[in-house]
């Protein structure tokens, strides 16, 4: 771990503040929550282009969380075996090139193509976002992703505004030029700042990889993760697929998902002392609670009170659930595994999307509600269950 002293350059003696070492994964992470605030809203408008059914519609919303399973696994092993700013700015190129050939789509496999390149790359470098940040902030790594969390969200919270706003007529294409264009800018940021990663990478091919499966704790988070990130992106996708097929506008479905992402912000940000206190405990324990009652108020979305007020419980939900599990996968990472450990955190994810999403896609709400009602109750059972590790570990 670096502490709040300048970090110096193994390559030359540049030195670079803390603050000015998280400007490009930042920069990153903006990118990558855009694609996954704007993708939902752009759905509808790829199915009337594409001719999907909501089958196919699913297959190009799950091949980028697909990939991205794939990616983090290499993402998290590259990061701690080599230079982890140099593995995260090759995924930030993948991610930029994937992010265009979806832009420049004109059939439903290109589409896929360019959809498995950007979650590969996405994949590759998300995991290494939290590890960089908490190297640069070790005496308070919960407000270091609480920030992470925050000004990625907000801009997150305006993105789907924006664009049914004042670009919804130039079609779904140009967001993704917009995707694009910000991962550009946060590769030029990391390559200008040239930081260098503390600790050095570690060559040691001793590392037992079997203590991962002997950390209890960490494993029950990954539980927690795949429980309420899969509820949280089963109701991504449906809810504006609901709303288009009730004739919403696409500025109205843009305001419900800015809503969301608001709330998380700000939420995110009322929590930033409190994530790294005992707190963090009820906090965990919250989210599945909320993200439940959102998605039971989102079958009425006829009503846009109900809707307005869904998209802030699930947006608190994800608050309550983003940072303090990240932050206990770091804490109960086995040593020198950091970067696998935050891989396999993004893994567990994305697969509780993939999965939930792929199970229920074409199911309707009476029997997708009980299904979500069970995912919350296990996520809540693992937020009760880790609570005696983290008394033990405090």
């Amino acid at each position: 771990m670096t502490s709040h002293t300048p970090e110096i350059d193994r390559a030359g003696p540049v030195v670079v503040s803390p603050r000015r070492a998280i400007i490009g994964p930042i920069a990153a992470n903006i990118a990558f929550v855009m694609e996954l605030t704007l993708v939902p809203l752009l759905l509808p408008a790829m199915q009337s282009q594409f001719g999907l059914s909501i089958g196919e519609l699913a297959w190009v919303f799950n091949s980028y969380g697909i990939a991205v399973a794939v990616g983090v696994l290499l993402g998290g092993w590259c990061g701690d075996a080599f230079n982890t700013r140099k593995v995260f700015g090759y995924g930030v190129a993948f991610f930029a090139a994937g992010s265009l050939l979806v832009a420049a789509a004109d059939s439903f496999e290109t589409l896929i193509i360019g959809r498995t390149l950007q979650g590969f790359g996405g994949g590759i470098f998300s995991p290494l976002v939290p590890l960089l940040l908490t190297r640069a902030l070790p005496l308070k790594p919960g407000r270091a992703l609480i920030v992470w969390g925050s000004i990625a969200g907000y801009v997150a919270a305006f993105a789907p505004l924006f664009y049914g706003r004042f670009l919804g007529e130039y079609g779904w294409n140009i967001a993704f030029i917009f995707i694009t264009i910000m991962a550009a800018i946060a590769l030029v940021i990391l390559n200008v700042s040239q930081v260098s990663d503390e600790p050095a990478p570690s060559s040691d091919p001793t590392t037992d990889y079997s203590e991962l499966f002997r950390a209890r704790d960490l494993w029950v988070t990954f539980v927690y993760v795949f429980c309420t990130y899969g509820s949280i992106t089963y109701y991504l996708f449906r809810l504006p697929v609901w709303l288009s097929q009730n004739e919403v506008k696409a500025a109205s479905v843009g305001f419900a998902l800015s809503i969301m992402w608001l709330t998380f912000s700000g939420l995110s940000t009322l929590l930033r002392n409190m994530v790294d206190s005992p707190h963090i405990r009820t906090i965990m324990l919250a989210a599945p609670l909320l993200i439940f009652a959102g998605f039971l108020l989102s079958h009425y979305n006829e009503n846009l009170f109900l809707v307005v007020l869904s998209s802030v419980l699930v947006g608190s939900g994800l608050a309550c659930s983003n940072a303090p599990s990240t932050q206990l996968v770091l804490r109960f990472a086995p040593k020198g595994m950091s970067a696998v450990s935050t891989s396999l955190d993004i893994t567990f994810a994305r697969l509780g999307g993939i999965a939930t999403v792929a199970i229920l896609a074409e199911t309707e709400f009476a029997y997708a509600a009980p299904a979500i009602c069970l995912s919350c109750l296990v996520a809540a059972c693992c937020a009760l269950a880790v609570r005696k590790g983290l008394a033990s570990g405090a």
